[in-house]
């Protein structure tokens, strides 16, 4: 079976899991599907949006990450989790989707559709038709801390993917002073701060292990997920196939 040593920022990822042993990932509940919401701290329609994600993230059934996007900025207040790399992200949907726009709340269910990100009843709802109409993860992947090694499984299925990191912050309450949203302080859950591809699959059973001797020295309180996404083009990402994630104190799921 394939077995790839990854090298580079990876080490950061065993670092802030503080060497923890997570369940092994073979006994990891496999997640029901994936929750990507676009939000941002300066936009007044967002914080149901993300109470919803952070219902889901608590309840852990899904795979659920927040993008925090920068494009909201000029009115007043600088979203201190945005970036323009999620921005990007979600306009490389919106061209997947075939959107001239974007727009706050999003949420991208397993990389194939969108809607409302406020909406917690429809994402549920949605999430569990997509699997019944056989849109839903159908490739297992795991994911263990083991004597001082990250080891991501990703199983066999067909078609090919990249196998992407997304690193978050598992928890952070923010108060916002100006802007729509002046004067609150929000508790925002699972908000992305970086994002990699470590991997292609190509329908194999795939291991990926970064050796103890990558790892770094920096802690944090956060977490990673990791996705096997399909991509239209090199620059405009698809339909989510598998996925899983690891948080502090070992979990994961």
């Amino acid at each position: 079976m394939p077995r790839r040593r990854i090298v580079g920022c990876l080490a950061a990822l065993l670092a802030l899991m503080g060497g923890a042993t997570a369940a092994p990932a073979q006994e990891a509940r496999p997640a029901s599907g994936v929750v990507e919401l676009f939000t941002s701290q300066g936009c007044s329609s967002c914080p149901p949006a993300d109470k919803a994600l952070e219902t889901l993230a608590r309840e852990g059934s899904v795979v659920a990450l927040a993008y925090h996007v920068d494009y909201w900025n000029y009115l007043g207040w600088a979203d201190t989790l945005g970036s323009k790399e999620n921005t990007e992200r979600q306009y490389a949907y919106a061209r997947m989707f075939g959107r001239n726009g974007v727009y706050t709340p999003q949420a991208v269910l397993n990389g194939r559709e969108h809607m409302n990100g406020a909406d917690l009843p429809g994402i549920r709802a949605r999430i569990d038709a997509l699997s019944g109409e056989g849109k839903g993860l159908s490739v297992p992947v795991g994911i263990e801390v083991k004597n001082d090694e990250l080891r991501i499984r990703v199983g066999e299925g067909q078609g090919k993917a990249n196998i992407v990191i997304a690193y978050f912050e598992r928890e952070r309450a923010i108060e916002i002073d100006k802007g729509e949203n002046r004067g609150k302080t929000v508790n925002y859950w699972h908000a992305v701060t970086d994002m990699e591809t470590i991997g292609m699959w190509e329908g194999k059973e795939t291991n990926l292990i970064l050796p103890a001797a990558m790892l770094a020295k920096k802690k944090t309180s956060g977490g990673c997920a990791v996705l096997l996404q399909r991509m239209r083009t090199a620059e405009t990402p698809g339909a989510i196939l598998g996925a899983t994630l690891l948080v502090p104190g070992g979990q994961a799921r």
